[in-house]
This record gives structure tokens, C-alpha cells and sequence, in this order.
């Protein structure tokens, strides 16, 4: 039987949907008004949710002013905070500027490489029965992990009220084609480069979602964090690591202050 395919892809596992809008004013408005229209926003937004949370940020050194950020547990959910966003007051003062879905995502890169190799050792293929049989119970498992769930599921931190999120892409370009990388290779990347995140742990947050299929780019992050200056060092630091410095397209950045209701 024929070995895995060089370029065969991640399983990944998926928990809430996420939609990020950032907008203008459309009208200038005081910061007393815009606190209780942000407050009663919230209130329509979060009022339909059974599971997920949205919260409003005010952006600092942007074109646009302010950005909304939503979790829920279905893409309905996502479309019902949309529309209560769309008919509160605060949508009055608003104007549309930039948009992004996705949904949360733990990529299974290192289980999906041990998979692949078991069936070739075994004269197998990916997708067969043992390999589908083997890979459910996996991922069973690492769904129930505290650490996986904190992904999929991520709440809103209490202590960190600076947010940053950019969207990015993996380059596809000859030479530089990281869907044409093996997949122990993707593996070996993309474990190097999350150690580099973990050395951030207390200080930022990080919730990566994946956007293939539901947006132009491929993925978003974002990013909470007592100290804002923890988002130059985080960056900084992931593109010295090698998947990003030859792999990784970036976005536009949104940077701001959570506004507390």
C-alpha cells in the first residue's frame, strides 16, 4: 500500500465560533455616552448567549475607534450577536471598517504525525479504520484536557485589559510553500514555535482561531494582556521562530483598551 502523503493535513479540533468587527464613529460621541452605549450593547449582545461572551474595546492608534469581539458556541450564535450589535443604539454611532470569522482551533499536528507513521509502519494509509479508530480516541482525550479546553473554550481575563489581534496566513509562494512541507516537518515547526508562546504565560493570553473557509486569511490572534508592551515582545520573539520567518503573513494589527461595563 502506499505511504501518507507528504502534505497531508493536520486533524484539528474546534470549540466556539469567534467574529471580530472593528469600526469607525460615524459621529463624534462623548465618553460618558459612549460608556452607556457600550454598557446597554453589551447587555443586548450577551442577552441571547447560552455559552460564549463579547466584549468592546476602544482602539488606540488606529483609523478606527472602537472593535467588538464575540465567542459563541454556534455560527447562529454569532449571527444573533451580529444582529442585537446591528439594531442596538451604539450601531447608530457606528461605521463599519473591518471584519473577521473564525473559530477557536487546536491543531493536532504531533498525534497527527505519530498517526501517519503507525500506518506506514503498518502497511496502512491515512483515513483507514485503525488509523480513524485511533485518532477518535486521541482526540477524545485531548478535548477533555484543561489545556485544550482553555483553547477552544477561552474566557475573557479579568487582570488583562489590553487587547491585540492581527489576522495571518502561511505563505504559499515556490520555495516557501508551507502546504507543501511534510508533515513532520509542519510538526516540528509549529512545536518549536509554541514553546515560544509558553514562555509568555501569566503575562499574555492567547486565543488562536482558524479562518480557512470562513475568511481571506487563514487564521486570527488575539491577544490579552496586563502590559501592552508584552504584545512587541510576544511578536518580536514568534518572528524570530523559523515557521514564522519563512512561513507567516501578517495582517493589519487592532490594538486597544477593553472598555468595562
Amino acid at each position: 500500500m502506499t505511504a501518507p502523503p507528504l502534505a497531508h493535513p493536520p486533524e484539528t479540533l474546534e470549540g466556539w465560533y469567534s467574529l471580530h468587527q472593528v469600526f469607525r464613529f460615524a459621529e463624534r460621541v462623548k465618553a460618558r455616552e459612549l460608556s452607556q452605549l457600550v454598557c446597554e450593547a453589551q447587555k443586548e449582545v450577551s442577552a441571547e448567549a447560552s455559552a460564549g461572551w463579547s466584549c468592546f474595546s476602544r482602539l488606540i492608534g488606529s483609523a478606527s475607534d472602537i472593535m467588538a469581539i464575540h465567542f459563541r458556541e454556534s455560527l447562529d450564535g454569532i449571527s444573533e450577536a451580529q444582529e442585537a450589535l446591528a439594531t442596538s443604539g451604539l450601531a447608530s454611532c457606528l461605521e463599519s471598517t473591518y471584519s473577521f470569522l473564525s473559530v477557536t482551533e487546536a491543531g493536532l499536528y504531533h498525534i497527527t504525525a505519530d498517526l501517519a507513521r503507525a500506518a506506514e509502519a503498518r502497511s496502512g494509509k491515512v483515513g483507514d479504520a485503525e488509523y480513524t479508530r485511533t485518532l477518535a480516541g486521541r482526540a477524545a482525550a485531548e478535548r477533555e484536557s484543561d489545556h485544550v479546553k482553555r483553547r477552544l473554550y477561552p474566557q475573557l481575563p479579568a487582570n488583562m485589559p489590553y487587547v491585540c489581534f492581527y489576522p495571518m496566513s502561511k505563505r504559499r509562494e515556490a520555495g516557501q510553500n508551507w502546504y507543501a512541507l511534510s508533515l513532520e516537518e509542519r510538526s516540528r515547526l509549529m512545536q518549536s514555535h509554541g514553546l515560544t508562546g509558553r514562555r509568555y504565560a501569566g503575562k499574555v493570553q492567547q486565543v488562536i482561531t482558524g479562518a480557512i473557509g470562513l475568511d481571506a486569511w487563514e487564521w486570527g490572534v488575539t491577544l490579552f494582556a496586563r502590559d501592552p508592551l508584552e504584545f512587541k515582545k510576544l511578536v518580536t520573539d514568534m518572528r524570530f521562530d523559523e515557521v514564522s520567518a519563512k512561513y507567516a503573513e501578517f495582517g493589519p494589527f487592532f490594538v486597544g483598551r477593553i472598555i468595562q461595563t
